[in-house]
C-alpha cells in the first residue's frame, strides 16, 4: 500500500493512520492521526493531550496463523478511540480484521491497548466460516462480521467481511441457503463494541 501524504503537516502517513475530514471551503482533507487529534484537541479546548502511538503487534488466529496489526488512536472530544487494523489488507477490497475500543479521554492509552489486544484475541479464537470443497460454508449457527461497501458503480450492494475475509453478498447469500427454512435475528452492533 502506498503512503499517503498528510494535508496538514505533510508527513508521508501508512493509508490506515490517515483521517479524511472535511474542511470549512468544502473539500476533504486527508490528515495523519497526529494532526487530525492536534485539531480535535483545539477544538476541545484539551491543553495536554498526548497522542499516543503503539508499535505494530502479531495475533494467532483459531487456525494458528498469524495477523499483523497496526493501530491507529483518534481523539473524539471527552473520548479516545483506539483502533486496530490488519496490515497487508487493501482498503479498496475491505478484506482484513479491524477493531476499535472507545475509552474516556482520561483513560490510560496502554490500558486502553491492553483491552483491545484482549478483544482481539477473542475474536480471532473464533471462526465463522469454513471452507468445504472449495466453497465457503457456515461454520456453526452464528455468523459475525461487518458490512463494508460491495465496490460496485451504483454502491447499493454491500458485501460483508467474515473472519478478515471479504465475502460478496451473492456469496453471503448462498451460504445462507444451507439454512433454508431457519429463521434469523440481525444485531447491528457498531465497532466499538463486542460483537
Amino acid at each position: 500500500m502506498t503512503d499517503i501524504t498528510c494535508d496538514r503537516c505533510g508527513a508521508l502517513t501508512p493509508p490506515h493512520d490517515v483521517v479524511s475530514v472535511a474542511s470549512s471551503d468544502g473539500p476533504f482533507r486527508l490528515l495523519c492521526s497526529r494532526c487530525f487529534n492536534t485539531g480535535m484537541a483545539h477544538l476541545a479546548e484539551i491543553r495536554a493531550f498526548d497522542h499516543p502511538q503503539f508499535t505494530p503487534m502479531r495475533l494467532a488466529d483459531a487456525d494458528g496463523v498469524a495477523h499483523e496489526f497496526h493501530f491507529r488512536s483518534l481523539l473524539f472530544g471527552d473520548q479516545l478511540s483506539l483502533e486496530a487494523f490488519e496490515s497487508g489488507t487493501h482498503e479498496e477490497d475491505c478484506a482484513g480484521f479491524r477493531f476499535q475500543l472507545l475509552g474516556d479521554l482520561q483513560s490510560d492509552p496502554f490500558e486502553l491497548l491492553g483491552e483491545l489486544v484482549q478483544k482481539i484475541k477473542r475474536c480471532l479464537a473464533v471462526r465463522h466460516m469454513v471452507e468445504r470443497s472449495g466453497r465457503l460454508e457456515v461454520a456453526g449457527t452464528t455468523v459475525r462480521g461487518r458490512i463494508e461497501s460491495g465496490g460496485n458503480d451504483d454502491g447499493r450492494m454491500p458485501c460483508v467481511v467474515i473472519d478478515g475475509r471479504r465475502v460478496d453478498w451473492t456469496d453471503f447469500g448462498r451460504m445462507l441457503m444451507a439454512f433454508e427454512g431457519w429463521q434469523f435475528r440481525i444485531e447491528l452492533v457498531d465497532p466499538s463494541d463486542e460483537a
